[in-house]
């Protein structure tokens, strides 16, 4: 029997599944038949819908796969027990459970959601550390338990947005109070930071371009989503000689690997691809035309392209 999508409810279409989640469109058909699970509703046309509660689920179903676990253990389970299981997980890679607490303030305050509050306590460590050290030891940490919070269900949607937004003024402000590399300046790498048209997720990509600028690179950035074609045209226009991508843990890591393929035959050569991020695809294996960095490794990486590229006066 088909069931028909209540106009009551605001349910998700399966792009959006699996822009939210990660998880591909054909899995999700698959993991349908296979395990009976998700169980889509029909709109009036017949497509697939997902219940925010379905959605909810799969979000906890793909960490677990990312963690290492199979489809076919935990896809059974109910969501309190995957919420559990998540966190045990977690704990384990981490070596603990527990919020650490330096970010439990930071994490209280979205969970109240004292925005201000928040922005002022974030500014108020960026004075205090410095840019370099706020995105690392604080920025990165604090942007992934918020990520954890969220794909658990303990922190709703609008709560990790209003987190991104806040953290993006205090980031934006910090990035723009620093002293811009000169376009002519033989030592500074042209750095085009941006995301592929499935990444919508950016703090990755403005703790890149943070390091970047902090490390005098000359950072171009491009936001999130941009078509691929766009971006090889970009790369041209403003002769870039890196091009850095940012891929959460959502995103498919077939399409992140096809994606990188398709943009490093369309380049031809001569533009550097970098990429960072959570994304299972570079744990799997790495392309040899891409270099994969962690926020850490940015300094060293920017260095390292400086020796290649500059050429040693006397």
């Amino acid at each position: 029997m088909t069931i028909k999508v209540s106009s009551q409810t605001v349910p998700s279409t399966i792009s959006d599944v699996e822009r939210d989640t990660g998880v591909a469109k054909e899995t999700l058909r698959v993991w349908e038949r296979r395990y009976d699970f998700p169980q889509p509703l029909r709109d009036p046309n017949g497509e697939r819908v997902y219940p925010i509660e379905q959605v909810h689920k799969l979000r906890l179903v793909k960490r677990l796969i990312d963690l290492g676990y199979r489809p076919g253990k935990v896809i059974q389970y109910t969501t309190p027990e995957l919420q559990a299981l998540s966190g045990q997980a977690s704990g384990g890679q981490h070596g603990a459970s527990a919020t650490p607490p330096a970010l439990q303030g930071y994490l209280d305050l979205c969970k109240s959601h004292q925005m201000e509050a928040l922005r002022r306590k974030l500014s108020q460590a960026l004075l205090m550390m410095g840019l370099k050290s706020f995105v690392i030891e604080l920025v990165a940490p604090l942007t992934a338990l918020i990520g954890e919070a969220w794909a658990s269900g303990a922190l709703a949607t609008f709560e990790e947005h209003l987190y991104t937004e806040s953290l993006t003024v205090v980031m934006r402000s910090a990035i723009f109070a620093m002293p811009q590399a000169n376009a002519s300046n033989l030592g500074a790498p042209r750095i085009m930071l941006t995301t592929l048209p499935q990444e919508r997720h950016g703090l990755g990509l403005l703790m890149a371009e943070a390091m970047g600028v902090a490390e005098g690179a000359h950072c171009i950035s491009l936001g999130v989503q941009t078509p691929l074609l766009d971006i090889v045209e970009a790369a041209r226009v403003q002769r870039v000689d890196i091009i850095a991508l940012s891929f959460s843990v959502g995103m498919n890591a077939r399409q992140a690997l096809d994606a990188l393929s398709e943009l490093h035959t369309r380049l031809g050569g001569g533009i550097e691809l970098w990429a960072g991020g959570g994304n299972a695809a570079f744990k799997r294996r790495r392309p040899p035309y891409v270099r994969v960095y962690a926020l850490s490794d940015i300094s060293a990486a920017i260095a390292e392209w400086r020796q290649r590229n500059v050429p040693v006066a006397g």
